[in-house]
């Protein structure tokens, strides 16, 4: 969805407000600049902006919450975690000296007042320097001059810890910080020298980047503390990143397939995107870190500390070329720093490699053979251009899906299988058209709109349901958007069985506004489900659950600061008898004994056990003689979950674990047999036990 107001309209709100254009908001400093960014100051563009801003979302965002006194402390406080989220760079005097405009902030805006959002982003920059000095002044002593013996703790999860009152202390702080960084490197194989060179080129292109800071990089920052205080999608694209929609609205990574956010000084993997190279790669996951970037047989940048457009820049490149990653898999200790270097060729993603495929599942169970058909379905496409042309032969999913599902019936299986894994969505519409190929007719989605309209979206299809027979959806936490909407039609119809685990959670619709001085993305509506309640934030729970490989509480929309509440809205259909509700006590009981005996569903519950485990430590030791038992430890840990999984399998136990081994993730589905994948045919094993419990259920 992309609506564009009236030009009259904009004019119209660009004149809203009278805007005190006074020297106290746009006037420079008048005393010398000690530092570049010293002299930075908000421009009449961006002033005007930040108003247009405040009345776009005042009166066309979905929620339309008000710009208060509360509303303030919530930007502020979003905008001292933006800036530094581990409070390591200000001290508690500069929070205390910022405190003074806590409640303000909502007068700030509606005035085009942007002085605070500057003075507190330089203050910011004073101390960034003031610590990458401090850093740089200690590298230089050597890091092989570093005591690992003495018997000192890290904190490292800081996002609760006091703020540090004296420079001594934040020093002392710092000391730790650079400790620790050469200790994980130390550990992880490098040399004394290597690890000085490297830190010292780190630390000294952040100190670079630091001076190239710009008034639009303060104005971005300060403005989308504001917008994401609405929902973490409302967000302000400055205008070079208003040139890129594709890149900066979705940060979708061109050439390789993938979606990154920030997480502190590193850019993380947000989602893959099915069929595309970093996908094909089966090196690269979601959470994972990306610490550097080369472009093909260059030298690996390091790019921690970069910016995320930086990284993006970075990473993209013409089709066909070779960018190498190098990347801190999220399957590794909070304490383990062991990169691992991933090469991707640049290509476009291919509509046909991202086309719904089907394959037979063969299961054996109580004594007979079964066919089950799978119906892999990695995005909802639709061909737009060949539609509008009037080409009455364009590619969907909805006709694929029914193909797939005549030719599954000619080979009579025995029911089928939606797989909605790392579906991230995509078109609207073909979600509603799958929809109509599993019921007889009904609405399928409700949109809710900003100002209360409830647009239903219904299957009118006259001729029924293509396919009546036993069906299962299987789902992760990164089946997302038209996903959810397919997979909770299928629930609220009772049409499916539900399997696999809680979903991604975005059930909101945004549209981009251009302005004068950039462009807003802001939310206008909301998806329900048939049953009324919302797929935001809580996405789709399945009926049987499966141990997940992803830590929901890192990816997901739950996991996004200020998401919209999950809620519900009156019911488009009328309840009726759920026909799988008597049977899913024992349904899940059947599940549970088989994967309590299956390693794979073993491995992964243990997996998950440990790494939640190892992510609630809060400190680290520096003691280089504690750190690496501590690490030994955990690498035999690890290598005790692999060995139990090949030794389940009759594989031979290895010796040692090797990366490309602790890093694999057993339960997606890659190239092999369909019956290789745990989860698949687990979910094939329920859905035959719901066949033999329910008899009054036909194939068809």
């Amino acid at each position: 969805m992309k609506h564009f107001f009236t030009s009259t309209s904009l004019a119209l709100l660009i004149g809203l407000g009278s805007l005190p254009l006074t020297d106290s908001v746009l006037a420079a400093t008048t005393a010398p600049a000690a530092n570049s960014w010293d002299s930075l100051k908000p421009d009449r563009g961006q002033v005007y902006a930040s108003v247009n801003i405040v009345e776009l979302l005042k009166n066309y965002h979905y929620s339309k919450p008000p710009l208060n006194d509360a509303r303030s402390v919530i930007i502020y406080d979003s905008y001292i975690k933006l800036l530094d989220p581990a409070r390591i760079y200000f001290l508690a005097s500069d929070i205390a000296g910022f405190d003074k405009w806590k409640t303000q902030f909502d007068d700030f805006l509606k005035d085009g007042n942007l002085n605070p959002g500057f003075d507190i982003y330089k203050r910011y920059l004073d101390r960034v320097k003031s610590r990458l000095d401090f850093t740089l002044a200690e590298l230089n002593k050597g890091v092989d001059k570093i005591d690992f013996t003495t018997h000192e703790t890290l904190l490292v999860d800081r996002k609760d810890a006091p703020w540090i009152k004296t420079e001594a202390d934040l020093d002392d702080l710092w000391r730790k910080r650079l400790k620790d960084e050469v200790l994980r490197m130390k550990i992880a194989g490098k040399e004394p020298k290597a690890i000085q060179e490297l830190l010292i080129k780190r630390y000294k292109n952040q100190l670079a980047r630091l001076g190239q800071t710009r008034s639009e990089d303060i104005f971005q920052a300060y403005i989308n503390a504001f917008t994401q205080s609405y929902d973490p999608h409302t967000n302000y694209l400055s205008p070079d990143n208003a040139e890129n929609f594709d890149i900066n609205m979705s940060l979708s990574l061109e050439g390789i397939g993938a979606v990154l956010q920030s997480d502190n000084d590193l850019v993380k993997v947000l989602r893959l995107v099915p069929a595309g190279p970093a996908a094909k790669t089966k090196q690269l996951a979601p959470a994972d870190k990306i610490v550097g970037v080369a472009q093909g047989d260059g030298e690996m940048v390091d790019v921690i500390g970069w910016r995320l457009d930086e990284v993006v820049k970075k990473i993209r490149g013409p089709k066909g070329s070779v960018v190498r990653l190098e990347v801190i898999p999220a399957t590794n200790a909070p304490n383990d720093q062991t990169s691992k270097v991933v090469t991707i060729t640049r290509e476009a993603v291919k509509l046909e490699e991202q086309a719904a495929k089907k394959s037979i599942l063969n299961l054996k169970q109580d004594g007979r053979d079964y066919k089950i058909g799978i119906i892999e379905l990695p995005t909802f496409y639709q061909d737009f251009k060949a539609m509008k042309a009037g080409n009455a032969d364009y590619t969907s999913t909805t006709r694929d899906v029914k193909r797939l599902l005549g030719e599954l019936k000619q080979e009579n299986v025995d029911g089928v299988v939606m797989d909605l894994r790392n579906n991230g969505g995509g078109s609207l519409p073909e979600a509603k058209e799958l929809t109509s190929l599993f019921i007889d007719s009904g609405p399928t989605v409700l949109i809710r709109s900003a100002d209360g309209r409830m647009d239903v979206l219904e299957d009118q299809n006259p001729t029924g349901a293509y396919y009546t027979g036993p069906l299962a959806v299987l789902v992760n936490r990164l089946s997302a958007s038209a996903s959810e909407i397919f997979a909770g039609a299928m629930q609220d119809y009772h049409r499916a069985l539900i399997i696999g685990g809680q979903t991604f959670g975005k059930g909101t619709v945004q549209t981009l506004q251009p302005l004068k001085h950039g462009e807003l993305k802001y939310t206008v509506a909301k998806f329900y489900r048939v049953s009324g309640q919302s797929t935001q934030h809580q996405g789709v729970l399945p009926d049987i659950d499966y141990p997940s490989i992803i830590d929901t509480k890192e990816i997901g929309e739950s996991a996004l600061p200020e998401a919209m509440p999950w809620d519900t809205i009156r019911p488009a259909i009328m309840p009726t008898a759920d026909p799988f509700k008597p049977f899913l006590a024992q349904l899940t009981k059947r599940h549970d004994e088989r994967s309590n005996k299956d390693a794979e569903f073993t491995y992964i519950r243990d997996r998950l056990a440990l790494t939640q485990k190892l992510m609630s430590e809060k400190t680290v030791s520096l003691n280089e003689e504690e750190r690496r038992a501590q690490h030994t430890d955990i690498e035999n840990q690890q290598l005790a979950l692999e060995n139990t999984r090949r030794k389940a399998k009759g594989e031979e136990p290895l010796k040692e674990l090797k990366k490309e081994d602790e890093d694999a993730l057993p339960a997606e589905p890659d190239d092999s047999k369909p019956e290789d994948d745990a989860y698949l045919s687990e979910t094939g094993h329920i859905l035959l036990d719901y066949l033999k419990l329910n008899t009054s259920v036909a194939k068809q």
